[in-house]
């Protein structure tokens, strides 16, 4: 088997926060592959846009499913849907992802619970449903996580999803060992900084924050989506049968250059600060997640 235009055929793929951002664009490249990607997030219109887009520019079928992956009930009524629709699922990706970039002092409850709900909850509650459904069949499946470079250091100023990206990484490495021998492998992708329109806008809306993040890497600029998406692509196919319960890091070497992607936001102002804050307030009036992608 080669990364050739059917490496991923016939397999139906489950993307949480799919419609947009990470998820669309390795929705898309599973798509060129050959398989079948069910695209889900809370935003219906969203995704009904998103599948045709995609099945006009690649081809294929794409299967829009809405669901908070906050709420378990829900999350087991998607699995449900993907699997009666399609005749059975083969992959999952846990993308669906809130960060909220502040001081941590200044945080609410409400911010750190959505920021947890989203990242760990909801990939957990993708896992569980999607691996009782393969353990029980007899099938085997893989799992792919997205967690971010600062899933074992740590960061300043970004805790709640620091702490939520741990935890799915720990889910990750303790189920790898547990379902390995029946068939159901895991792994994570922890990228470094792949901007995408929405999410990093919220996250960083002055343009000047983006550039000093990009010095901080090595080869000097920021991820390009197809990048991560053939990453992606090659740890759900069978090319990488024996990756078992790894995290694959790719970040041009940032996280090598210096622990913790936002601890640079050490030296912002306090009219910086009160910007970022007034966008994230902005966001919530919208009844948007602090990043959903």
């Amino acid at each position: 088997m080669s990364f050739t235009g059917d490496l991923l055929k016939s397999r139906v793929i489950v993307i949480t926060g799919g419609g947009t951002g990470l998820g669309r664009a390795m929705g898309e490249r599973f798509l060129q592959l050959g398989a079948t990607v069910v695209i889900a997030s809370r935003r219906d219109a969203v995704l009904q846009a998103a599948a045709t887009e995609m099945m006009a520019l690649h081809g294929g079928r794409v299967v829009p499913i809405a669901c908070d992956v906050r709420d378990p009930e829900a999350v087991e009524a998607m699995i449900e849907s993907a699997w009666t629709q399609c005749g059975g699922v083969d992959g999952l990706v846990n993308n669906a992802a809130g960060n909220i970039a502040a001081p941590t002092e200044r945080l609410s409850h409400r911010a750190v619970d959505s920021v947890l709900g989203i990242v760990l909850h909801g990939s957990i509650y993708c896992t569980l449903a999607l691996g009782k459904r393969w353990l029980a069949a007899g099938r085997k499946g893989r799992v792919l996580s997205i967690v971010t470079t600062y899933a074992e250091g740590g960061s300043a100023y970004v805790v709640p999803s620091a702490a939520a990206k741990a935890g799915v990484l720990a889910m990750t490495r303790s189920l790898a060992v547990e379902w390995g021998p029946r068939g159901i492998t895991c792994n994570a992708i922890a990228p470094g900084p792949f901007p995408t329109k929405g999410a990093w806008e919220r996250l960083l809306p002055d343009p000047s924050l983006l550039t000093e993040a990009i010095d901080r890497i090595p080869v000097r600029r920021a991820g390009e989506l197809l990048e991560l998406a053939n990453l992606a692509a090659f740890l759900m196919s069978d090319l990488s049968l024996y990756i078992n319960g790894d995290c694959i890091t790719i970040d041009g070497g940032e996280k090598l250059k210096g622990a913790g992607q936002f601890s640079w936001m050490g030296s912002l102002t306090s009219a910086q600060w009160a910007a970022l804050e007034a966008s994230a307030r902005g966001a919530t009036t919208k009844d948007r997640s602090p990043r959903e992608a």
